[in-house]
């Protein structure tokens, strides 16, 4: 059996506080467990005919997320993209009715038994390369995958378990983007008048000058997580099969000059080489700090921007002429510092949720 149901997990969530005991208190005891293929249904990606538009009324997705967009459907709406090749281990849940293409599988549960974000967060510690078919790009089956089985919860535990990770992420995304703004008005405006310098000055595009060797992580496009800059899936390749890459480092923000609207910018935590589609800035760390740059480069202000400019049809970018002409502000760094802590708290505080439900056990 590929799951075994919740148990036994009481003694090692004593240290937690009270709010952690809610979810002891929610997921005690033993659950029934369930096939895929006897609760949900899987759909196969499809090649998209149409053009890949900047906007739309739908997302066009692969196994890494939103592609583009188009108007056609494939997928209902709340369904999670689980990858069929390369990026096989990073679901994704869907809002929205969408196209996938073939690189990846929708997953639509059956409601009656699976509250569909409980199945998604499932499915997010579930380690679907036990089931990879192959060596060098890994790939799934829908055979395999319908012969997995997974624990079935009462709906009503499945529904509050879900509240408290929704209620996270919202806190998250919603309180930064507010504080940012709070603090620090429309970058792109500057209507709060602090002191500027051009990109090109302050954050000029510096790759590393460390040589990397062996085994060296290898940054893509499709494995970032769009508006989060989470990385969905981290591949290392041998450093002598590296082509039309730029190195990056610590001291870096990796910033996708491709198709702004999907507004992918990384914080790396380690050295490594990215599709040169990433641009790799290197701020002044006296005047501007990493982490308070990638905010100000996510934030919805600098992203319509960065689409009002965006040069190219079928493959928009943002023309490195006018981001190196960008006038980005700099305000102190005490307050700079202060607001990356107010990330770093939100980080922490989906970090220990995500810890929660390991702890739980409530998948193997």
């Amino acid at each position: 059996m590929l799951n075994s149901p919740i148990k036994n997990f009481s003694d090692s969530m004593k240290h937690y506080s009270t709010y952690q005991s809610q979810f002891i208190e929610m997921f005690q005891g033993e659950f029934p467990t369930e096939k895929w293929e006897d609760c949900l249904s899987i759909t196969n990606g499809k090649k998209y005919d149409g053009d890949y538009q900047e906007s739309g009324s739908y997302p066009i997705c692969g196994s890494g997320g939103i592609m583009g967009y188009g108007e056609q459907i494939l997928c209902p709406k709340n369904t999670v993209i689980l990858g069929r090749k390369g990026n096989i281990n990073s679901p994704i849940f869907m809002e929205s009715d969408y196209w996938i293409v073939d690189t990846a599988f929708c997953l639509d549960v059956d409601g009656q038994k699976l509250q569909p974000k409980y199945f998604y967060y499932w499915c997010k510690l579930f380690d679907f390369t036990r089931y990879n078919k192959q060596g060098v790009l890994p790939s799934l089956t829908k055979n395999d995958l319908l012969r997995i089985e997974m624990p079935i919860p009462p709906m009503n535990l499945q529904n509050k378990f879900v509240d408290i990770l929704n209620q996270a992420d919202k806190s998250k995304f919603t309180s930064l983007k507010s504080q940012f703004i709070e603090m620090f008005g429309n970058p792109v405006t500057n209507d709060k008048n602090w002191e500027t310098m051009p990109m090109k000055d302050i954050a000029p595009e510096v790759p590393s000058t460390t040589k990397l060797s062996g085994s060296v992580w290898l940054l893509n496009l499709d494995m970032i997580e769009s508006h989060s800059g989470q990385i969905i899936e981290k591949v290392y390749e041998d450093d002598s099969k590296m082509l039309s890459v730029a190195p990056f480092d610590t001291g870096n923000v990796l910033y996708s000059k491709l198709r702004p609207y999907l507004n992918k910018v990384v914080v790396p935590d380690e050295s490594g080489y990215a599709t040169t589609e990433l641009v790799p800035l290197r701020p002044n760390p006296e005047k501007l700090n990493r982490v308070f740059l990638s905010h100000l480069l996510r934030g919805d202000n600098f992203v319509n921007y960065a689409n009002s400019i965006a040069t190219g049809t079928k493959m928009p970018r943002m023309p490195l002429g006018d981001l190196r002409k960008f006038k980005c502000i700099l305000p102190p760094m005490d307050m700079q510092l202060h607001f990356v802590d107010i990330a770093k708290q939100a980080d922490k505080s989906k970090l220990i949720l995500l810890q929660r439900m390991e702890s739980i056990n409530f998948i193997n």
